[in-house]
């Protein structure tokens, strides 16, 4: 990590942009937990299902390394991923319970997220932050022993060239044991929040001046000149062919099990416009979605995508989850502004049309199933606190069920596995 870059996380963590508390603008907004993470734990739990079922009847302990750990976010995204379908009763529905966890180790460059993690975790001793730095490959401690997960998120290995990438991976292949879960996490190439940078050309690496403009609020923005530092651009295509290069450079298989997109739409830059000045604050409104006892204005959702010249795979992709989008959105004004607080019935109930895709119409059966189940309760807001908050849930469903793992999100992640 540069010390551009080093500075630019310093600067937002001294006036509190990093603090764990979910607000509208900040690390921790709701778009971050309730979108990014459990997308994140979504894609992840068919794979840590079998490699947890698999320890326990054998008394084994799990090992995770958390490369560029940061402030120890990894640890809460992975220790918080439900087990498989839990049912209403259950209370303790964590997949990784804590008895199984034998060491978690994350390291990173920056000395002043490695203070903040052994802060915030201080009380665990299962846990380590260490300062390594992973730009010339794994580094690793004499004689440390090998991770059953190889972790990164939130656009970790952007901060590497392919080069780099092809080290770093190689170098886990050839220290991790008969098996292992890798997890990393780039930028993605295609995300509409930089359309103005995308590039009809992509055999070449692509890096962008990135700056943390979003923890700030817009009023505060233009009075400032924030540090940029660059962060690397990648697609399904490049990730595909630095695996392949990391597995002749080991001699060992790295298998990829699912490489997904997330955050379109609500990417941290579609509020700041910097990259694409057709950006629409989505981010904010969804946070909004998610907040006690305020309703939104949810004409704010629409979104009006506008393609670029050359890219039609791309227009199209976008297009379609636009529509479907904004399907939802309006299906719902629709469903509110028919509602009758007398009668507690509908009006008049808008069609779901039959051959909408499945994901499309099982979102919008939601709300309005939601909507008939509590617009009748009169305490407390039902709108603000119940429907507007499953309105999020509904429009991430479309993340999750339209997206192509292309590179179209603010990241993309790949899950590989190795056998030995």
């Amino acid at each position: 990590m540069s010390e551009d870059v080093k500075e630019a996380y310093y600067e937002a963590m001294s006036e509190g942009k990093y603090d764990r508390k979910p607000t509208l603008i900040a690390k921790y907004d709701s778009v971050r937990l309730f979108w990014e993470d459990d997308i994140m734990r979504h894609f992840m739990r068919p794979y840590l299902y079998p490699l947890i079922t698999e320890k326990q009847p054998n008394l084994e302990r799990l090992r995770i390394l958390d490369m560029g750990c940061g402030g120890g976010d990894g640890y809460d995204l992975l220790m918080n991923t439900k087990g498989k379908d839990p049912g209403v009763y259950e209370h303790r529905v964590q997949l990784i319970p804590q008895d199984i966890l034998g060491h978690y180790c994350g390291f990173d460059n920056n000395p002043q997220l490695i203070e903040s993690a052994r802060k915030t975790y201080s009380d665990n001793e299962k846990l380590s932050f260490e300062i390594r730095d992973f730009s010339d490959g794994l580094p690793l401690n004499e004689g440390e022993a090998s991770y059953d997960i190889y972790f990164t998120s939130f656009g970790t290995l952007s901060h590497l060239n392919s080069k780099q990438v092809v080290k770093l991976l190689a170098d886990i292949a050839k220290h991790c044991g008969k098996y292992a879960l890798l997890i990393c996490d780039w930028l993605g190439r295609y995300s509409y929040e930089w359309q103005t940078l995308w590039q009809l050309k992509d055999d070449e690496s692509q890096f962008i001046d990135y700056v943390i403009s979003y923890l700030y609020p817009p009023d505060k923005r233009p009075r400032r000149k924030l540090d940029s530092f660059p962060l690397r651009l990648v697609s399904r295509r490049e990730i595909l062919e630095d695996v392949e290069a990391a597995r002749k450079a080991s001699g060992v298989k790295i298998a990829i099990k699912d490489i997904f997109d997330h955050s379109i739409f609500v990417g941290r830059h579609m509020d700041t416009g910097e990259f694409n000045p057709h950006c629409q604050p989505i981010r904010r409104v969804v946070n909004a979605l998610h907040a006690d006892n305020i309703r939104t204005d949810l004409e704010r959702l629409v979104i009006n995508y506008h393609p670029k010249a050359g890219f039609t795979f791309l227009n199209q992709f976008y297009d379609r989850l636009q529509m479907a989008w904004n399907a939802v959105v309006r299906y719902t004004i629709a469903l509110l502004a028919s509602y009758d607080m007398d009668t507690d019935e509908f009006r008049e109930e808008p069609e779901i049309p039959g051959h909408y895709p499945e994901v499309l119409r099982n979102s919008m059966m939601m709300i309005r199933r939601l909507m008939k189940g509590t617009a009748w309760l009169r305490t407390g807001d039902p709108r603000a606190n119940i429907i507007e908050p499953q309105l999020g849930y509904a429009l991430r469903a479309l993340e999750l069920g339209m997206q192509e793992g292309l590179g179209t999100g603010h990241g993309i992640v790949a899950i590989m596995e190795i056998r030995k």
